[in-house]
């Protein structure tokens, strides 16, 4: 046998073994069942909002348990340690406010109007009064750092709360801790193909589109942008491992919206987004 052969044998070896651990250990998620089935639903993005109703408010979120509908909603710390309702990492696009959110206190951010209403930024704790276990909730862990502060926090709130919830994140590093402080709760990981979103092939960006954190993570379920509902990672944790399916976001026109899979669960929204 000739040193070439030997060396095509052994890059061949290290292949394999590669896409063994990759496909065995890597992607591979824990795919738990739900504590409460009602969680395997249809939530509203942001809650009920339009017209004069903006997003991630109390009257989104009313709107929402009065139709009996789930809520899917983003949480993120204020500086003084306080669990706030809000997407952005920044309040421009719906205070106007310059700054981050996690650069205010809780009392300043409460006092802003969201999208020039009456509304303000809510609490999590008054969310939680607010729904009181009418319907599900669909929680997004913000944060795209190693800061995993907000964990812990967020545990202390939900072990009082008795009503359904799971909880989902784009960063394993925030579910992994998550899980470390309020075990059995039901968890995602939140897909899509970070390469192409963010037109860069960093170490980063290509490990989490190949989901090849998911050993950190440890996803009950994946919450996959409705582009990449074909995606390798995507087809392996679902249908080879059976993780529960939930895309985003999808609007009435969207074709998915009535074509999804009778085991797939939307994440949703009535209104045209507002982003930039």
């Amino acid at each position: 046998m000739g040193a070439w052969e030997i060396v095509g044998i052994v890059l061949l070896s290290l292949l394999l073994l590669l896409s063994l651990v990759y496909l065995l250990i890597l992607v591979r998620p824990r795919a738990g069942a739900p504590g409460k089935a009602e969680l395997l639903c249809d939530y509203a993005h942001r809650g009920l909002y339009g017209s004069a109703i903006p997003e991630n408010s109390l009257a989104a979120f009313a709107r929402a348990c009065e139709r009996g509908v789930g809520i899917e909603l983003d949480v993120q710390l204020s500086r003084d340690g306080v669990v706030m309702v809000f997407h952005d990492d920044t309040l421009q696009r719906m205070t106007g406010c310059k700054g981050r959110l996690c650069e205010y206190d809780a009392a300043t951010l409460q006092g802003l109007s969201l999208a020039g209403t009456e509304q303000g930024i809510p609490t999590f704790a008054q969310v939680l009064a607010l729904v009181d276990g009418r319907v599900p909730l669909l929680i997004e862990l913000k944060g795209e750092s190693f800061d995993t502060s907000l964990c812990p926090v967020l545990a202390s709130l939900l072990r009082e709360y008795e009503g359904a919830y799971c909880i989902e994140s784009f960063n394993p590093l925030l579910l992994r801790r998550m899980r470390q402080c309020l075990s059995g709760a039901f968890y995602g990981l939140l897909y899509t193909n970070v390469c192409r979103d963010k037109k860069k092939r960093s170490v980063l960006n290509m490990l989490l589109t190949c989901m090849a954190l998911n050993a950190l993570a440890r996803p009950d379920f994946i919450a996959y942008n409705q582009v990449d509902r074909g995606a390798l990672p995507v087809r392996l944790t679902t249908g080879l491992y059976g993780a529960a399916r939930f895309v985003w976001t999808v609007k009435p026109d969207d074709a998915i919206y009535t074509s999804h899979r009778a085991d797939e669960h939307l994440i949703f929204e009535t209104e045209p987004r507002q982003e930039k």
